[in-house]
């Protein structure tokens, strides 16, 4: 919570404290000076030579100090009377301020402390103001009920009232119900004594909403459980703007460009496109991204996950069908042809599609016409296709798993994404996007330790950016404050540990024959199962394969969705 007062190199410390006038000292989790400015050192007669490394204790030589440090027991003091014992013996009384540092894993890693010269009046003093302003930051003091018991002046002018004024309002007035409302998890993770940090909020002032960044934290029971909160001026970006974007991709490397050039070069041409690699890479979004620089960008885009469903189901899902073709066709139902019209098909995984239904397939590129299940009828289909797969299909065409035909005629413009591990440009451009966005959703400003993004960079990433978009995920979850350090990350990226997947595996090996049990188990669905199905992949889909919040859109439990994947092969 306290890390508005950053904990910055000596010099830079004392820059900060002789810019804002302040007698400062910062100190270790041990108590030792680390930093000792000039107007501190001319008010005690110290040099910084004479006290940097020393516990605080002895070279400020306060008796009140001995029975104990405010700073360290409550998180933070303002405006406490002190006697310090100056380097030529005379004592001078002063009045100290001071907030702790986090050390990065939710303990105190230090502590700044501001001095000030007792005049002998009770006015507060403003030297906490200047150096949190010096920072950026200001600050609030509010009782257990969120109800403002001081500020920063400065605060006070931002937001168009006098400090008086604003004593007593609650913290909703100025941010809202979202966070301080009586149900609002953010307040009520607050007030029951846990630290909120670097979350996003709009400050409400005379000249409008501004965006902030807002953390708090209780200080401790034996101070009244009061509420201490900093704020500053939202400048994290709502997405990377430093970041090269093409649709939703980030194409930093050369094979990314390329990528896009082909992608603008098919404008204004509607050949079938075959994107091939491993999962994860982002196939989807190269096919997303065909659609909206196509001249059928107004129209639908629609995909079709072909390895979902069996092959009876995927042939009624392509194609469509009429009341009374099978048992349970109750009724008239268009298939994706029809509802992609005008738009573009993707047909994903099209290793995984039955022989039979390639056959169709390939009837449907050649002539441009197809039938329902059980109509006479041909139905034109003014539809754009792009395939997408992670298998090997000249080795599917050589086991005879795929028509040499079909193959030929999806491949008319063949995009190949290289995994992630080779595409090394792309990584950290890919790590800030996905860390921008992942904490826009979360509402929430975070970044990477420097450390942590070197276990990121060293990671091989056989799960290509599908793994590093869901260990961002994980890790934005479980970490305790603004920044994500190693310990968040999950244990096979912190650890090292190469996990053994499909995606991990090469592509010969990413599609094994489909046995005669996996067959008969998938084909054997009740109409409700199929449906049931349907709705998971569609739900899966459109998360990307986050499971969490698949699992939170179909209403079940992570463990009952990844029952049903394995029921229903669905990864």
């Amino acid at each position: 919570m306290n890390d508005a007062v950053i904990d910055a190199p000596a010099g830079m410390f004392n820059e900060l404290c002789d810019l804002a006038g302040l007698a400062a000292f910062q100190v270790d989790g041990d108590r030792n000076l680390t930093a000792w400015s000039p107007a501190v050192a001319e008010l005690t007669g110290y040099d910084a030579d004479d006290v940097l490394g020393l516990p605080c204790v002895v070279a400020l030589r306060c008796p009140e100090c001995m029975g104990g440090c405010g700073v360290f027991e409550h998180g933070s003091v303002r405006d406490i009377p002190l006697s310090l014992r100056r380097k030529d013996g005379s004592l001078v009384r002063v009045r100290k301020s001071g907030a702790t540092l986090p050390d990065g894993e939710g303990g105190v890693g230090g502590a700044v402390e501001v001095l000030r010269p007792a005049d002998g009046g009770d006015r507060r003093d403003g030297s906490m103001d200047r150096l949190l302003g010096a920072l950026g930051r200001e600050w609030l003091l509010t009782d257990g009920h969120f109800a403002i018991t001081d500020l920063a002046d400065t605060l006070a002018e931002r937001i168009g009232r006098s400090a008086s004024q604003l004593r007593g309002s609650h913290l909703a007035d100025l941010f809202g119900d979202e966070l301080f409302g009586p149900d609002a998890a953010f307040g009520n993770a607050v007030a029951a004594g846990e630290r909120r940090e670097g979350w996003r909020a709009s400050l409400r002032t005379a000249a409008g909403e501004e965006p902030v960044s807002l953390s708090a934290g209780r200080i401790d029971a034996s101070d009244g459980g009061r509420i201490f909160a900093l704020i500053r001026a939202d400048s994290v970006p709502v997405a990377s703007t430093d970041v090269p974007l093409f649709e939703g991709m980030v194409a930093r490397s050369t094979a990314m460009q390329r990528i896009v050039r082909v992608v603008e070069l098919l404008r204004d041409n509607d050949a079938t496109v075959l994107i091939t690699g491993a999962s994860g890479t982002g196939k989807e979004l190269v096919a997303r991204a065909l659609h909206a620089r196509s001249h059928r960008a107004r129209g639908p885009f629609v995909a079709v996950n072909c390895g979902a469903l069996p092959g009876e189901l995927l042939e009624s899902e392509l194609f469509g069908h009429v009341r009374g073709a099978f048992t349970g066709a109750v009724r008239d139902r268009a298939g994706r042809f029809e509802i992609a019209e005008g738009g573009t098909l993707l047909l994903d995984e099209i290793g995984d599609m039955p022989l039979h239904l390639q056959v169709k397939l390939l009837r449907v590129l050649q002539t441009g016409q197809f039938e329902r299940i059980g109509d006479s009828r041909s139905r034109k289909a003014d539809v754009r296709v792009v395939a997408a797969t992670h298998i090997d299909l000249p080795l599917a065409i050589a086991e005879r798993r795929f028509r040499d035909d079909l193959y030929y005629r999806l491949r008319v413009v063949p995009i190949d994404i290289p995994p992630l591990s080779e595409r090394p440009a792309d990584l950290h451009a890919l790590i800030d996007h996905l860390m921008a966005r992942v904490g826009h959703a979360r509402g929430r400003a975070l970044r990477l330790s420097p450390d942590a993004r070197a276990k990121l960079s060293a990671h091989h990433w056989p799960g290509n950016v599908r793994e590093l978009d869901n260990a961002l995920e994980y890790a934005t979850a479980v970490c305790d404050g603004q920044t994500v350090h190693v310990a968040d990350l999950p244990a096979e990226i912190r650890d090292g540990v190469a996990l053994v997947s499909a995606a991990a595996r090469p592509p010969v090996a990413a599609s094994p024959p489909v046995s005669d049990g996996d067959i008969e188990r998938c084909d054997d669905l009740t109409p409700d199962e199929a449906a049931e199905a349907a709705a998971i992949r569609q739900a899966l889909a459109e998360t990307r394969y986050r499971r969490v919040e698949a699992a939170q859109r179909l209403g079940m439990s992570r463990t009952t969705l990844w029952r049903k994947m394995k029921q229903y092969r669905l990864g």
